[in-house]
């Protein structure tokens, strides 16, 4: 698909996202309400409440508390607090729509949605939707700790929390936004025939996948182990304003925590362990076949499909953490999605290196970048590609 038709389901997305996650947002404050209890519990109340404020115009109110040493203006410092706050949210709202955008029209035109690639292309774009809302959070989080009064106190841990804080609400967004962009891209694709699925030689396609999750198990083997993520977060130390990066390192570079088997039950320890091994077997399956699903196997491409990748292998171990999660009798129902979304910054962090080292390795074993073959016609104004082997 050419970037001209992609570029329509990309806007379409964009704007349904970024709308979305303004009504989820504008919808926080129904939570305040005194009948909100009668509906839900206390405990899903206030996560509710957390999930939502991260995308809420109504700034907190310590947020609101005089800007002055004095306080003799508070009415003036208050509303300086509060124009801060607006500003970091339209940034936020701004950045969601461009990230997702920018993202899903290189999906789009790479994985276009036609026969066989639909299921891979609803998948990067759901993948997506969480990715743009993480760095729209991480763009406009300046503008929003310094709303808060006290910017220059640990500035990087409170750079950590607010990256922290998309939470599940962008990815049930991304969703639904997957949905309607695919079914948008469906209706725009025009041509007799779909693209053919690229034929990528099976070892290099393995090779490739393989050095991909090896990136990725770094994180989660790794980084993630107790002692390993312990000494990441305090062996850096230093003052002012920069100081304490743990908490930022942690979120950019941890994809899990798991510790030895001495601390609980070997079964116990096993079937928390199995969500690991499922991420790396998603991780490894996505990277496999993302060379044939791609229209050509660019930098980028790869790139943000190994992003994906990783996303939606880290919503699945996440998804099987919640089966095996025993605590939803005791903090409510909607305690039981509060990790779902958590780790995209470090997804992102490793999902890069992965892709590109996917594209390496498939370099080096002899695929070469067929993309449009020679002999592909252009009908309609769609590209159709002739079917071809790697050499």
């Amino acid at each position: 698909m050419t970037y001209r038709r992609a570029a329509i389901p990309a806007l379409t997305g964009g704007l349904l996202i970024t709308l979305l996650l303004w009504w989820a947002g504008a919808s926080e404050q129904a939570l305040h309400l005194r009948g909100a209890t009668s509906v839900f519990d206390v405990q899903s109340v206030i996560e509710l409440r957390r999930w939502l404020a991260p995308w809420s115009y109504d700034p907190l109110t310590e947020s609101l508390s005089d800007g002055t040493a004095g306080g003799d203006t508070p009415v003036t410092g208050s509303a300086r607090y509060a124009d801060l706050h607006n500003t970091a949210m339209q940034i936020r709202f701004v950045a969601v729509f461009v990230f997702f955008l920018a993202g899903a029209l290189l999906i789009i035109h790479r994985i276009p949605p036609t026969r066989r690639r639909t299921p891979a292309t609803l998948l990067a774009l759901w993948a997506w939707g969480p990715v743009a809302a993480t760095l729209a959070v991480t763009i406009s989080a300046p503008w929003l700790i310094a709303s808060g009064g006290h910017g220059s106190y640990r500035a990087l841990p409170q750079l950590a929390s607010v990256i922290a804080s998309s939470g599940p609400v962008a990815v049930f967004a991304g969703l639904l936004t997957a949905l309607l962009t695919v079914l948008v891209a469906r209706l725009t694709t025009t041509g007799p025939e779909p693209l053919p699925l690229r034929s990528v030689p099976p070892r290099a396609a393995r090779l490739a996948a393989s050095a991909g999750t090896v990136v990725v198990a770094l994180s989660v083997v790794v980084l993630s182990y107790q002692s390993v993520a312990a000494r990441i977060q305090t062996s850096f130390g230093g003052g002012g304003l920069l100081s304490e990066p743990g908490d930022l390192l942690r979120q950019w570079l941890l994809l899990g925590a798991w510790t030895g088997p001495a601390t609980g039950q070997l079964g116990d320890w096993l079937l928390y362990r199995a969500a690991d091994v499922l991420l790396l077997a998603v991780v490894w399956w996505s990277l496999r076949l993302l060379p044939g699903l791609l229209t050509r196997t660019t930098a980028p491409a790869m790139a943000v499909g190994a992003v994906c990748a990783t996303v939606c292998a880290l919503l699945a171990s996440q998804v099987l953490h919640m089966a095996i999660d025993d605590t939803v009798g005791v903090w409510g129902p909607v305690y039981l999605f509060s990790k779902l979304g958590s780790g995209i910054p470090a997804a992102l962090t490793f999902g890069v290196p992965a892709g590109l080292a996917a594209l390496l390795t498939l370099r080096l074993a002899g695929a070469r970048d067929t993309g449009e073959s020679p002999g592909a016609t252009a009908t309609g104004g769609a590209v159709q590609a002739a079917p071809h082997s790697g050499s």
